[in-house]
């Protein structure tokens, strides 16, 4: 059973089948042999038209080979066991999956059924199209509020019998506004799409009758018919219908109807899982875009994974690192011209101007922004605006008003219009890594990088086949 459900997959996938070449191994990485046509979809997609650096085929294989060696260290740590790792992947997999399972033979099909339950529905009736008056009452209003719409009905339908244009009324007095706008004029009607009433009446008129004021749930109307119709053949709104439902993703439903059969008909052996997942692996065997595509989504997740913890995080967190290579490389981080470490302010009273500096002037740099919003930034009052950093000239104009003596046009805010700064100046350089603290970690972090895939070389074995390297993009 399992193995007929398994095998009757591979009949419903639409895609295109390329046909097979030779594709030989072109390195092997950690005892994983890596095909000629992997190596080139990754170089390909990475030196196409429009990447600035481009690099050689020989120039591209140690990126590649590091990239393999990360993923196998990701691999080794069982990071695509966790759950996270999981959802993401098996939601991208899903995406590319589900489309290939729907052909547009079956998108049609559910078009023919919709104008079928379309045409069922309508039985022997035809449709109409006709305009209204209408003048609403709530149904909760007081019986004064009937009488004296029906009053107004009433007076409607007098004039337009003694000769008054219906479009131009409709547009004066009718309380729907929508079709007021086009002089009382109402979409095509079927059997169904609308109130009962409304509906009871327009049957009983042909084109250019006028109905007597009767009362819905709406109010009260007075119709005129405009015209009625018998419905089109399919043929003539099929591209419609398409659309229609194409626009409501009738292909994802399309899919995970017949994931479900699949699913129901093996009687409790597959899963969804499964069931995607042999999809996937089939999809992969006889469309290499695909099994690619697959390959490098799967691949970045665990790459993104790893690499913050051993490099982007780590470096991040690693305050004594951070420290040490600043002090190791100070000269690297001088300034030609001084900076203003502190902030720019702006408060609504002169009491919060001067409080801003006492809650801050015995703190830590780095920690005055959570001091001033606890003190300051209360919800739902908020008593400043801040714009904390490291600022040099031109990068702020209170700063460069106040601090740098520049001729600088400020913008005052309405809300908070009393601009302070407060910081120090550093005329001679940073005073510790904190001042220079995205350098130094950018830095500290390609450190940590390339520690991390000399030790991955050291640890992994991997082989380059140069008479195959030789034949990339050439065959």
């Amino acid at each position: 059973m399992k193995k007929a459900i398994l095998f009757a997959l591979l009949t419903i996938c639409i895609c295109s089948v390329r046909a097979q070449t030779e594709d030989p191994v072109i390195m092997t990485i950690n005892g994983e042999d890596i095909l000629r046509s992997e190596f080139e979809y990754s170089y390909n997609k990475n030196n196409s038209e429009g990447v600035i650096d481009k690099k050689t085929v020989e120039e591209y294989v140690d990126l590649f080979i590091n990239y393999k060696l990360k993923v196998a260290a990701a691999i080794d740590a069982n990071l695509d066991t966790l759950s996270s790792f999981r959802k993401d992947y098996t939601k991208y997999r899903d995406l590319q999956v589900w489309p290939t399972m729907v052909s547009n033979e079956d998108v049609e099909q559910e078009a023919r059924k919709v104008y079928d339950n379309w045409r069922n529905s309508i039985g022997d009736k035809d449709l109409y199209q006709a305009a209204q008056i209408l003048i609403g009452v709530e149904q909760t209003a007081p019986e004064s509020a009937f009488e004296a719409a029906k009053i107004r009905i009433d007076s409607v339908y007098a004039a337009l019998k003694a000769g008054a244009d219906f479009g131009e009324l409709a547009q004066k007095v009718s309380d729907d506004a929508e079709s007021a706008k086009r002089g009382g004029l109402l979409p095509w009607m079927s059997p169904g799409r609308t109130i009962k009433e409304f509906e009871d009446v327009a049957y009983t008129l042909q084109p250019g009758e006028l109905s007597e004021p009767f009362q819905t749930v709406a109010g009260y109307h007075v119709m005129l018919m405009k015209a009625r119709k018998q419905p089109e053949p399919y043929d003539s709104l099929k591209s419609g219908i398409i659309y229609s439902i194409e626009r409501r993703n009738i292909r994802k439903q399309i899919s995970n109807q017949k994931i479900a059969d699949i699913v129901k008909r093996s009687e409790g052996e597959l899963s969804k899982e499964q069931v995607m997942q042999h999809l996937a692996d089939s999809l992969s065997q006889v469309d290499l875009g695909i099994r690619y595509l697959l390959k490098e989504y799967h691949d970045g997740l665990l790459l993104y994974e790893i690499g913050s913890r051993m490099v982007w995080d780590k470096a991040a967190g690693d305050e004594a690192g951070l420290a040490a290579y600043y002090k190791k490389h100070k000269k690297k981080y001088k300034w030609t011209e001084p900076r203003f470490r502190g902030i720019a302010y702006h408060v609504k009273t002169e009491e919060d101007k001067e409080g801003v500096k006492e809650c801050i002037k015995d703190l830590a740099f780095d920690d005055w922004g959570a001091a001033l919003k606890s003190q300051f930034n209360n919800e739902p009052v908020l008593r400043i605006r801040v714009e904390k950093g490291v600022f040099k000239e031109g990068d702020n104009a209170l700063i460069d008003r106040e601090v740098f003596g520049k001729d600088a046009e400020v913008k005052t805010n309405p809300i908070y219009p009393i601009d302070a700064v407060y910081g120090k100046l550093l005329k001679k350089g940073p005073e510790n890594y904190t001042d220079v603290r995205a350098q130094v970690t950018a830095d500290y972090q390609e450190v940590l990088e390339k520690e991390w895939v000399e030790e991955l070389r050291k640890q992994y074995t991997f082989s380059v086949r140069k008479d195959v390297l030789s034949t990339v993009n050439k065959h």
